[in-house]
């Protein structure tokens, strides 16, 4: 962005504010009105109305969070899953294939299994960490390749730079939850992607109290995700709207913390002798440990680990912790922690998820805003009665 917008901080507090400000107002105010008087438009996608995620709330927050990208374009909607389903079914049709990563979120492996065959739409999973295996996997009717910035929950981080080449050489859409990561700690569009998809409802907004999701990247795809959008209905309400809008201007703050804290919490586990494994970009011992810190600018908030006496030890040491709350969804202000074979990848066959090295007693942190000595003393304790 020109102008006095150069950094990610000023960005984040200043992008896509109106100008004037409306009535003074410092606060972007909430526009609660379904729909607005008509104003002379020829097309059915430009009216004001809710449904069509175009009201003051939703197009001050496109320009933030496209700033935040270095997008040209972005698009709010109900949720992460509904930004996530309305972009692949805006590129992909009856007979059309896609290359998707091996391990995903469990929502969007779901929608990948369960789904695409009622779409009459074909997928494979890659290994995203070696590309002398996807031309192999590719078709005549491919149109599309999807990954993660890091996988959930087991911390991966593949090749991302070779999946935006490799898409540019084949004339496929490359597309890439950056929900883990934020724009904070790496900007995939930068990298060379096309589309750059968040769950709002983790770091973005980081209050646990909104679902939303977004969509940033090339102005023509973004609009042909909206088009898309328009009919399927995933509108973000105005109110999710103002607190998303409130909730990303800590975003820096916040994120910057969480990398620092969760480093430490990492540190911490992996010198304990009843932690067998613990997966976080940021330990050198992380098999892709020099390419976060070539990518990266932190290596984020989330992080997973095993214990010795497995789904047992998992459940006791959860059980005896005192800071965090036992709950799904990452990225607020509270650290919580989950066991990913019952919550977000409980739809995955067992089979599925050993496969993939999601164990039974594999344990899932979100890092908080919480003193980190506090939740350091804490684990110590709770480890301690996991035996």
């Amino acid at each position: 962005m020109d102008g006095p917008f150069r950094r990610l901080e000023t960005k984040i507090i200043h992008a896509g504010e109106p100008e004037p400000r409306i009535q003074g107002a410092v606060v972007m105010p909430i526009f609660q009105s379904a729909m607005f008087e008509y104003a002379g438009e020829t097309d059915y996608h430009d009216l004001k109305y809710i449904r069509l995620n175009n009201t003051p709330n939703h197009t001050a927050l496109h320009g933030k969070l496209a700033a935040l990208e270095g997008a040209e374009a972005a698009l709010v909607t109900a949720s992460g899953m509904a930004a996530i389903s309305t972009t692949l079914l805006s590129f992909l049709s009856a007979g059309d294939h896609v290359l998707a990563q091996n391990c995903l979120y469990g929502g969007t492996h779901d929608f990948l299994t369960r789904d695409f065959a009622s779409f009459a739409i074909s997928y494979d999973f890659i290994d995203a960490d070696d590309p002398a295996s996807w031309e192999a996997k590719l078709r005549p009717e491919t149109k599309a390749i999807y990954v993660e910035t890091l996988t959930n929950p087991l911390l991966e981080l593949a090749d991302l730079e070779a999946v935006a080449k490799f898409a540019r050489a084949r004339g496929l859409v490359s597309i890439i939850d950056n929900t883990f990561a934020t724009p904070v700690n790496f900007r995939p569009l930068e990298h060379g992607f096309d589309l750059s998809l968040h769950s709002c409802t983790k770091y973005m907004n980081g209050h646990s109290d909104i679902v939303a999701g977004a969509v940033m990247g090339r102005a023509d795809l973004v609009d042909r995700i909206k088009r898309k959008l328009d009919h399927l209905g995933g509108s973000l309400d105005p109110h999710a709207a103002f607190l998303l809008h409130r909730g990303v201007k800590t975003l820096s703050v916040r994120v910057r913390y969480q990398n620092e804290s969760a480093l430490e919490i990492a540190k911490f586990l992996e010198a304990r002798p009843e932690v067998t494994r613990v997966n976080y970009p940021g330990l050198p011992g992380h098999p892709r440990h020099e390419r976060a810190r070539r990518l990266f600018a932190g290596f984020g908030g989330m992080l997973s680990f095993e214990l010795a006496g497995g789904a047992a030890a998992a459940k006791r040491f959860i059980a005896a912790t005192v800071l965090p709350i036992k709950a799904p969804s990452l990225g607020g202000v509270e650290t919580l922690l989950t066991q990913p074979a019952l919550t977000s990848h409980a739809g995955m066959s067992r089979e599925d998820r050993q496969r993939l090295g999601i164990t039974d007693g594999l344990v899932r942190m979100s890092v908080g805003l919480e003193a980190t000595e506090d939740i350091v003393e804490d684990f110590a304790a709770a480890l301690e009665k996991s035996l």
